[in-house]
């Protein structure tokens, strides 16, 4: 193992599966000690058995809706209890919501898909910003779409939630330009995961790249060597995704 990322914490929302849970096992082979967040605690512990597979001793398992604010902020009071800094954020939990005209969308479902896909994100921001600072080398990864750039119809509500998350994202690189933390997007593209098989429900799986394809990538923008801050990057399997 190169272990490039040995001391280093990492805290990874929606990490029960797909491309966060592929994340936290790199990473964690990587020597990162991992935050795992998500609802499900049997996911958060099946990822756990997964880690510690790899003679790690193990991750902090933090079950928690992403869209409970007070909830966030006491996990970043007791992050700096215990470990007083973050190195590694990836804000990867999110939802497909509902593809549907734009005047069919329920206001429930709407108003739940931009609390998770963007207002958990501000909060986490909001939280941990001063616990990356405190890190040498703080590095914030927040997993978009291919979508936030693009105009298709039936996708209003999902779009709009990544691209609004995208401006807020590139604003907080922006304000950390001038620090040791270094913020970016990540666009997987068609990825063989839960939410893809829920919008593409007759895709054959067996065509898409696993969440771990990416796990490189991943890798690479949570390193103190990466130099990247504001940047929008595609993963491999990012063409038209």
């Amino acid at each position: 193992m190169s272990m490039r990322l040995k001391g280093r914490i990492a805290l990874i929302t929606g990490a029960s599966r797909g491309l966060g849970a592929a994340a936290a096992v790199a990473f964690a082979r990587e020597g990162a000690h991992c935050i795992l967040v998500a609802r499900t605690v049997g996911g958060l512990e099946a990822v756990d058995d997964k880690i510690k597979a790899l003679g790690s001793e193990g991750s902090t398992l933090v079950p928690l809706d992403v869209t409970d604010g007070p909830g966030i902020d006491r996990m970043g009071g007791a992050l700096y209890e215990r470990f007083g800094k973050l190195d590694i954020l990836v804000g990867n939990a999110g939802l497909l919501g509902q593809l549907s005209p734009i005047g069919h969308i329920e206001p429930t479902i709407f108003e739940r898909v931009m609390a998770v896909n963007v207002t958990a994100n501000w909060r986490l921001i909001r939280s941990l910003d001063p616990l990356l600072r405190r890190s040498d080398a703080g590095r914030a990864i927040f997993v978009t779409s291919g979508i936030s750039r693009r105009v298709i119809p039936y996708w209003s509500l999902y779009a709009t939630s990544k691209a609004a998350l995208d401006m807020l994202v590139r604003t907080y690189a922006a304000e950390c330009a001038e620090t040791g933390v270094r913020v970016n997007l990540f666009n997987p593209g068609p990825t063989r995961t839960g939410m893809r098989k829920e919008a593409f429900p007759g895709e054959d799986p067996a065509t898409l790249p696993p969440p771990e394809a990416h796990a490189e990538s991943l890798i690479r923008l949570a390193l103190p060597s990466c130099t990247m801050n504001g940047e929008w990057i595609a993963g491999d399997a990012a063409l038209g995704g």
